[in-house]
């Protein structure tokens, strides 16, 4: 129960620190003199080198025992390094974009592998863990929205700092490796073969890819696409409030949900109100609908991220569970957010809201088809664990 308090806690603060900065570090780019093209390209050059990256963070966390060092670091770098976001110069905020990515690209498959650990042995749920990042993120963003009508999106590298340190407090209270880790008790590349040589789950890869594409639009252009249409930064912190609150309900009742109808049919529902979700601002591009639309959110994004969380531990066995989580999260998170910041960037900059807004929802209903293949095979077929000798589904 006391690992339990301190992991919400971390979670709670690493929202807040998320939530304050991360909505607003687009339009702090801009502010500086940066493109939306030059934006996105940034980004997804620092994803794409944190991808890359991320095997040798897994190596040091499990070969040598260092999970929470890892942890930390993927916390206590980036908010260092945001104070640095004040300069002008392209090539300068590449670089120190791509360093804090590159660290913390580790922070959730890490910080997951201790909530999943300490939620199974306390006979918990992750996502009662989990809601409480929604609960900060909500917060932070309405919070960031307010600062920066009061002050000046420059510092908003402050409160930043501040909670990120109050999380890394958190951090330093965790065991040196959470239970149940197995990364290592065979090669990072056997169990990657392993994982992609199913044609079911490289579905599901397939279907997470485009659904989650998606979410650069919201993550990183929000802010800027809301002003385009007429909005204000303090309206569009209570947009941002509102899409992470509704993750909190979705989160604490997403076991429930998932044990009703099963983990494909809960992420292809995600997957579904995703299409909605962007339909609908496709329809009425105006600020109110953007901000109304936000409680779509966390019936999408909260229900479609633990359910896909809970199916890749689900079908892997012990051997590669952080294999598999890493997969997924580098395509979830690294890939698709590579091209979620390229061609949202590229399409907001060249065709305004209502072209990104359509682009993300074709994208949603053709991961939402490759979703419905894989709810139909789990119906046809008897599910098995995955077993060191190769998968089956």
């Amino acid at each position: 129960m006391e690992k339990l308090m301190k992991l919400r806690g971390f979670y709670l603060f690493l929202g807040l620190a998320g939530g304050s900065f991360g909505s607003y570090l687009t339009l702090l780019l801009k502010e500086n003199g940066m493109d939306l093209s030059q934006i996105g390209m940034m980004m997804a050059a620092g994803t794409l080198i944190a991808i890359c990256i991320q095997p040798v963070w897994g190596l040091i966390a499990d070969r040598y025992n260092q999970a929470r060092l890892v942890l930390i670091l993927s916390v206590a770098v980036p908010a260092v390094l945001a104070a640095f976001y004040r300069f002008d110069y392209f090539i300068v905020m590449l670089l120190i974009y791509t360093v804090s990515t590159i660290f913390s690209a580790t922070q959730a498959p890490i910080a997951d592998s201790y909530a999943i650990a300490a939620a199974n042995k306390a006979g918990s749920s992750y996502g009662s863990i989990r809601m409480m990042m929604s609960i900060g993120a909500a917060v932070g963003a309405y919070a960031g929205g307010q600062y920066i009508e009061l002050f000046s999106v420059s510092t908003i590298w402050l409160p930043f700092l501040l909670l990120s340190s109050v999380a890394v407090i958190f951090a330093l209270t965790l065991p040196r490796q959470a239970e149940e880790n197995h990364m290592m008790s065979q090669s990072f590349s056997q169990g990657v073969k392993q994982l992609l040589s199913n044609r079911i789950f490289l579905a599901f890869l397939g279907g997470c890819f485009l659904v989650n594409q998606t979410m650069a639009a919201f993550g990183t252009y929000f802010v800027v696409a809301f002003q385009s249409v007429g909005g204000s930064a303090s309206y569009a912190g209570i947009a941002l409030f509102i899409a992470s609150f509704t993750n909190v309900p979705s989160m604490l009742y997403a076991s429930k949900v998932i044990r009703k109808l099963g983990r494909e049919r809960t992420l292809l529902i995600g997957a579904l109100i995703y299409v909605l979700r962007w339909g609908i601002q496709v329809a009425f591009p105006y600020p109110s609908v953007m901000i109304g639309v936000q409680v779509l959110h966390g019936l999408s994004f909260g229900l479609f991220y633990i359910a896909a969380v809970e199916y890749v531990s689900q079908i892997t066995s012990s051997e590669i569970q952080a294999t598999g989580q890493s997969v997924f999260n580098i395509v979830f998170s690294g890939f698709a957010g590579i091209l979620g910041n390229l061609l949202n960037g590229l399409l907001l900059s060249e065709g305004g809201v209502g072209l990104m807004n359509l682009a993300c929802m074709i994208s949603a209903a053709v991961g939402s088809l490759l979703l419905l293949y894989v709810a139909r095979s789990s119906r046809r077929k008897v599910q098995l664990p995955v077993s060191s000798n190769g998968l089956s589904l």
